[in-house]
């Protein structure tokens, strides 16, 4: 058995393979910061919906649009995506020898490099819509209006019956693959990078050096612009190169925020923390002792307990939810500013009208 567990982190260093942990470590990254930023823009959204509702309309293509240029940036400049690049792995175009293998600063060729971007980008996108048309197809199919017999009815229905199990399947396949990966029958933990004609691999010594000399070669091999728009390409090329990189250092700061509020908000989380904030239930009211500020109350419903008669324009107060005449209960409220029942302390918009059935 320890050598069977042995195996799973440590039989594939030989071969540069990381372990099923490092690879479902960096899969976990990028699928918790959507929700954490999903869940910032919301509430930019509520709390200033004029200036922000924009963002949480449009929030998927926005979050596509940007996670595009981020993983295009980071697969041109060091093969791998982000959350790849920071857990130190990169992609290896699968058939290259150990020899001939590209250095990771390098970058993926063409053809790999639109088929990860494909995969990694364009997918989560139609999944995620997908799974929306399927719940306000659900939220229809419960407050229909279309008649039994319709087309339109009969189709999505079968659709919708049908979803579940096309989704269990699209799991169990990457279910199969991982399993595979950890017994060392197949070079890649995802279906996806056999598709994209990749596998995932260590970065060695050499790779790492390449990527920390590029920015200092790169500067080194640019020479001086003469015409003006040699001129504007450089700062455009130097100004676009200075957002990724503060984009990439500042995301690879606050990723471990960002999961922090994924699993702050989380729906099981949220149940821990309801019940070790819920406050005790208060105790009912305690009747205060008789004296000219604080009365008993009356036995008869209909009395009002400050001028202990029949009720004029029943007023409630809200603090404590005894009903008084307004005038009583206004005068004291302003005088005293408490409850004469409870003594909590009030104010006097607190006072609500009550409203009989008759009027």
């Amino acid at each position: 058995m320890a050598e069977h567990g042995a195996h799973i982190t440590t039989a594939s260093v030989a071969d540069d393979q990381p372990s099923i942990f490092e690879v479902v470590a960096q899969d976990s990254l990028m699928t918790a910061v959507r929700p954490a930023l999903q869940h910032v823009v919301k509430v930019l959204a509520e709390s200033n919906p004029a200036q922000c509702g924009f963002f949480w309309r449009w929030f998927d293509e926005i979050f596509t649009l940007l996670d595009f240029l981020l993983q295009q940036h980071y697969l041109s400049k060091t093969s791998a995506s982000f959350s790849e690049n920071f857990y130190g792995l990169k992609r290896v175009v699968m058939g290259d020898s150990p020899r001939l293998q590209r250095l990771a600063s390098a970058g993926l060729p063409k053809k790999q490099l639109w088929k990860s971007v494909m995969f990694l980008v364009l997918l989560p996108y139609l999944k995620v819509k997908l799974e929306k048309l399927v719940s306000s197809l659900r939220e229809e199919d419960e407050y229909s209006i279309h008649p039994p017999s319709s087309h339109w009815k009969r189709f999505y229905r079968a659709f919708l019956a049908a979803y579940p199990f096309v989704n269990m399947a699209w799991e169990g396949w990457f279910l199969v693959q991982q399993l595979q990966y950890i017994l060392g029958k197949a070079q890649h933990h995802s279906p996806l990078l056999k598709l994209a004609g990749v596998r995932l691999g260590r970065l060695t010594i050499q790779d790492i050096q390449a990527l920390e000399h590029r920015p200092a070669e790169f500067g080194r091999m640019q020479q001086p612009a003469r015409s003006v728009s040699e001129k504007i390409k450089s700062v455009l090329k130097k100004a676009v190169g200075g957002v990724a990189l503060s984009l990439s250092s500042g995301l690879s700061v606050g990723v471990f925020f960002l999961q922090f509020l994924d699993w702050w908000y989380s729906s099981e989380n949220q149940e821990t923390i309801k019940s070790l904030t819920a406050l005790p239930t208060p105790p009912p009211p305690v009747h205060l002792d008789y004296n000219s500020d604080s009365p008993l109350l009356p036995k008869m419903k209909t009395v009002c307990p400050l001028c202990r008669k029949t009720r004029v324009n029943d007023t409630v107060l809200a603090t404590s939810g005894y009903v008084f005449c307004y005038r009583c209960v206004f005068n004291y409220v302003r005088s005293h500013q408490a409850c004469p029942i409870t003594g909590y302390p009030t104010e006097v918009q607190h006072l609500i009208k009550l409203y009989s059935p008759e009027n």
